[in-house]
């Protein structure tokens, strides 16, 4: 595995119930280890941007609206699962720009599902065949395809029994790279590919957790995902929430400022499996005019058009604005890195695209790397909070 970092956390509660509510006094949530991982070719080299993934970057952003918002580049966020009884292992993005669960079917003979642990079926006397077929295709071609099975999956020792995933057959050869194993998407149900109750709904409805909620922080140390409500010793004052307008990817409304003006507003999808921050090519041009000295990165620097440029050594203060509260990106998460081994010039991780869902930015790990993220399902609405 290729990894920047690896975090074993600890488990913060393992009770769970099979009634169909909560009960009183039932464990509020629990820890997900993760780990930061790198796919395919990293951004940057050595503090230097590599035009090749850039442009890859670039390629490869999701852009269909009922299908996922997958960043096939940089570093995402994977932790474990196990599937079936007795249980089978796997490395799994969590991804809250899609719905679907799926990993590699022990049949598969195509050269994506190469060097990753695959689900066997026989293996698993709680394995349930399904009818219909699951199938994706991403952004830059890149297809996954498979049945459909109903199995009990396990995150951190929350069984969700019956749960509905895919293990694919067929896989495109650029999953081939991709230490993670499979995917398990954390929006909701509405833009699912097999059209079944995603794993937080079913964790939810069978009373395994209390709410149909759950926390990510996104960080360089400590990283989580928690399972059934927010961690309060990761982030400290309130929670600010903002009301989705419209429950398929967690999408709402706020705000970009430059040195305290706004340069954008609108749309933004919360997306832990984007990188960086893409907007639509107007409104990504409008932002960076509001930055002094900032300018379009020459295709032949950056491998290709969208990309922006501003001075390492005064950068802009960026910062988000949500319902009313604004939260800071640092200088660091808002360089890629530099053109040349100089260090003098930054290319900015807000990216311009052709096209992106609903009119909106995507607003991934670039920005949520700064904050803690609240996710919560039963009130349609998305929150953040300071980092403790």
């Amino acid at each position: 595995m290729r990894s920047s970092h690896s975090f074993i956390l600890t488990i913060l509660a393992l009770g769970y119930s099979a009634l169909a509510a909560p009960l009183a006094g039932q464990n509020k949530g629990i820890t997900v280890p993760l780990f930061k991982r790198s796919y395919g070719s990293s951004l940057a080299k050595d503090g230097v941007i590599v035009p090749t993934a850039l442009t890859a970057f670039a390629r490869q952003v999701q852009t269909r609206q009922n299908e996922a918002l997958t960043d096939e580049s940089g570093e995402l966020w994977a932790g474990q699962i196990t599937i079936g009884t007795p249980a089978q292992s796997f490395l799994v993005d969590f991804d809250t720009g899609s719905a679907d669960i799926w990993v590699p079917n022990s049949s598969c003979n195509s050269g994506g599902c190469s060097g990753h642990n695959s689900y066997d079926p026989s293996e698993s006397s709680t394995s349930v065949s399904e009818s219909g077929d699951f199938s994706i295709q991403y952004g830059d071609g890149s297809t996954s395809s498979g049945p459909i099975y109903t199995d009990t999956v396990t995150v951190a020792g929350l069984a969700a029994n019956n749960q509905y995933f895919s293990a694919v057959t067929s896989e495109s050869e650029s999953f081939a790279s991709d230490p993670s194993d499979g995917l398990v998407g954390l929006a909701f149900s509405s833009i699912s590919q097999i059209g079944q109750p995603t794993i937080i709904q079913n964790l939810y409805s069978s009373g395994v957790i209390s709410e149909p909620t759950f926390g990510f922080k996104l960080a360089s140390s400590g990283a989580e995902l928690y399972i059934g409500g927010a961690d309060e010793s990761l982030y400290k004052g309130d929670i600010t929430y903002s009301p989705l307008t419209s429950e398929s990817y967690w999408l709402t409304t706020g705000s970009a400022a430059v040195d305290g003006s706004s340069a954008y507003s609108g749309g933004m999808i919360i997306d832990s499996g984007t990188t960086l921050i893409v907007g639509p090519a107007d409104s990504v041009a409008s932002f960076w005019s509001a930055v002094d000295g900032a300018e379009a990165c020459d295709s032949s620097v950056c491998g290709g058009d969208g990309y922006y440029t501003f001075s390492c050594s005064n950068p802009p203060n960026i910062a988000f604005e949500f319902n009313g509260a604004s939260f800071a990106m640092s200088s660091s998460s808002l360089s890629i890195g530099t053109t040349d081994s100089s260090g003098s010039t930054c290319v900015g991780s807000i990216m311009a695209t052709s096209s992106v869902p609903d009119n909106a930015w995507i607003v991934g790990d670039a920005f949520m790397t700064n904050v803690y993220s609240v996710f919560d399902q039963a009130n349609s609405q998305v929150g953040f909070a300071n980092l403790a």
